[in-house]
């Protein structure tokens, strides 16, 4: 999961740009790059670390032009050295940057396409340097010295017929234009806005509408499943679809924790649908725990926070903050290693015993995926002096790997995985557990959109919309995805013949 950024605008972009990553942060925090064009040359910075760290004064006075890219990394497995931070950047043809969002399922067979037929080397383990080198073989093989909006759109075209997987993306053309497209599922988010100024219009393309709403832009719409569109340099917008059969299926695990409440995605209220997944969890424990002893809800910050609120509302109960947040550590979801994870809580959570003490109390999160943080959020309740510890997800439990660009674990260390709702409790920890209906969490999304009748919900339901997932990719993905092993078989692992399978 990464969060990506594109704007075109009449003046320089450095600080769009940097100011639109800021509030991307939550998408990634492993990597951030920028890169701008003034119309001949592109300027690019790029390393591992958090937006604020990346950048440098010196480094946003070199990043000049009007048009450019910015990227947020979430830590997917190998990727841990500044190489394989974005954007990416190849000089043929034109001179092409890309930013993307989400994961490629047949990355090992399109790099070896790459290499034997289109003569092209990948320098890199990621699979966003795959797609940028077949995008510009195929403008290569559709354009010649001048390019037009028609060139560019059979180009995406030949993208969707040789791609699979999940990828929203940014990619600048240098001296023509931005150019996003989607792909023909809409599994990851990406919205475009337009502001006017008295220069004339200047357009954004971004992961999430808050980034827009920061920037002083409107939202005018979503990238649809499979389409493209592109802004020359005049402010001209092009937009096609370019995919055959294209199926609306955006990505639910967006709504219950990667994107920020404040965004709108596919004409869903993040925030709204949250409310309803707590609203819908509530009616849960009220029918089927009539006699429940709940004193208090208190939210695990900050996701579940929204879905919590709405809880206690409905359930009568008092809210409470139960947890004080150390807002400078980052989100233990998307750290790296388990070692990390398990660090990293209590120098991020710090309980408010007076909260705590003598009560029964309802912790709410917006997931459990591994069980690590739960099991010691469990325990911090219990030293601050809960009497009862229970505990709800406002999720479904998570008993799959996500294979779209969010990096959930080894099925092995996923704490649902072959367990039942009871021994899940029992391995955290927890007095008694509570999940969301996958119904219910469909419905709440749902709601927000009637017109979106699909949702992936792969990592609750083992259920994979592109088709193109078996077995063996799945096993492969647990030798990537085990904490012991990712960083040493990720190269073998895009080397392998067993993905050359995909027709």
């Amino acid at each position: 999961m990464c969060g990506i950024i594109g704007i075109l605008a009449k003046s320089p972009v450095n600080q769009s740009i940097y100011d639109g990553l800021m509030v991307l942060q939550h998408r990634g925090q492993d990597a951030a790059g920028i890169l701008t064009s003034d119309g001949q040359r592109v300027h690019l910075r790029k390393d591992t670390g958090l937006v604020r760290d990346v950048f440098q004064a010196h480094h946003m006075r070199e990043l000049k032009g009007n048009l450019g890219l910015g990227h947020v990394r979430y830590p997917t497995a190998g990727r841990d050295s500044a190489a394989e931070a974005q954007p990416f950047y190849v000089n043929s043809p034109f001179g092409l940057a890309l930013a993307h969002n989400g994961n490629l399922t047949n990355a090992a067979q399109l790099k070896d396409e790459l290499y034997r037929e289109d003569l092209r080397h990948i320098n890199t383990g990621s699979d966003s340097e795959i797609l940028l080198n077949v995008f510009a073989h195929e403008l290569k093989v559709q354009a010649k010295l001048q390019l037009t909006p028609d060139h560019i759109f059979r180009a995406v075209a030949a993208v969707h017929r040789r791609c699979r997987g999940a990828y929203a993306v940014t990619l600048l053309i240098v001296g023509y234009g931005i150019l996003a497209f989607r792909d023909p599922f809409g599994i990851r988010p990406l919205v475009y806005g337009k502001r006017e100024t008295d220069q004339g219009p200047e357009h954004l393309i971004a992961s999430e509408s808050v980034a827009l709403n920061v920037l002083g832009y409107d939202l005018v719409r979503d990238i649809e499943p499979g389409e493209a569109l592109f802004v020359d340099l005049n402010g001209d917008v092009h937009a096609r679809q370019c995919a055959d059969n294209p199926r609306h299926v955006p990505c639910i695990f967006e709504h219950v924790y990667m994107a920020r409440p404040d965004s709108i995605m596919d004409g869903i209220s993040v925030y709204r649908t949250r409310l309803r997944m707590g609203e819908k969890l509530a009616r849960k424990i009220l029918r089927e725990w009539t006699n429940h002893d709940i004193d208090v809800v208190i939210p695990i910050p900050d996701t579940s926070r929204t879905a919590a609120l709405q809880m206690a509302y409905a359930m009568d109960l008092k809210y409470r903050e139960g947890f004080i947040k150390n807002r400078y550590i980052g989100r233990t979801f998307i750290m790296p290693g388990q070692a990390q994870r398990r660090k990293s809580v209590r120098q991020k959570l710090n309980a408010i015993d007076l909260e705590f003490r003598g009560k029964n109390v309802l912790l709410v999160d917006d997931s459990i995926v591994r069980g690590t943080t739960s099991k010691q959020i469990i325990q911090m309740a219990r030293d601050a002096g809960a009497n009862k510890v229970y505990f709800a997800s406002a999720a479904p439990p998570v008993r799959y790997p996500n294979v779209y660009g969010i990096d959930m674990p080894s099925v092995h260390e996923l704490v649902a995985n072959g367990r039942d709702e009871a021994q899940i409790a029992a391995v955290i920890g927890a007095d008694r557990l509570i999940f969301q209906d996958i119904a219910d969490l469909i419905a709440a999304a749902h709601e927000g959109n009637p017109r979106i009748t699909q949702f992936d919900t792969s990592c609750f339901s083992g259920e994979y919309v592109t088709g193109d997932v078996n077995q063996d990719y799945l096993d492969l993905l647990e030798r990537m995805r085990c904490d012991s092993t990712r960083a040493k078989d990720l190269p073998t692992a895009l080397a392998s013949p067993e993905l050359h399978t995909y027709p």
